[in-house]
């Protein structure tokens, strides 16, 4: 398939997808005219990479990964494949997403807190 093709089953525009393919993410094949052909599989690769980008990880993080991921939410990765400067970064990521998650758990509570305690001090309902 093309890339609008790619961009429409995904989701994703296609300067992205060129963006992921300069990152080594993507591989696509090349037509003779030049045109990138993307197998079906690139659409679930796609979703991963959304998937992980929106968790918070890096596109070199992604990179080094991303050949072990076959399956929805499975990494198979051979123990001489994990390098430590690899486990570090990875750790390091795990830290990272554990203080996002803290930060917005306090959020979240604050505002909670907030909307409680406006309603007990006002007699009438919220609006809008």
């Amino acid at each position: 398939m093309k890339i609008g093709e790619l961009s429409r089953q995904t989701g994703v525009p296609t300067r992205m997808l060129r963006y992921y393919e300069e990152q080594d993410l993507l591989h696509p094949e090349r037509a003779e005219n030049g045109y990138r052909a993307y197998d079906t599989s690139a659409v679930y690769r796609v979703q991963q990479i959304r998937g992980l980008l929106d968790s918070g990880l890096t596109t070199e993080i992604i990179r080094r990964i991303l050949p072990f991921l076959t399956e929805p939410d499975e990494i198979h990765v051979h123990p001489e494949c994990l390098t430590e400067e690899t486990a570090a970064l990875l750790r390091g990521e795990a830290d990272r997403i554990q203080q996002r998650i803290d930060c917005l758990a306090r959020n979240r509570d604050a505002i909670l807190a907030y909307l409680a305690a406006v309603r007990r001090d006002t007699s009438r309902p919220l609006t809008g």
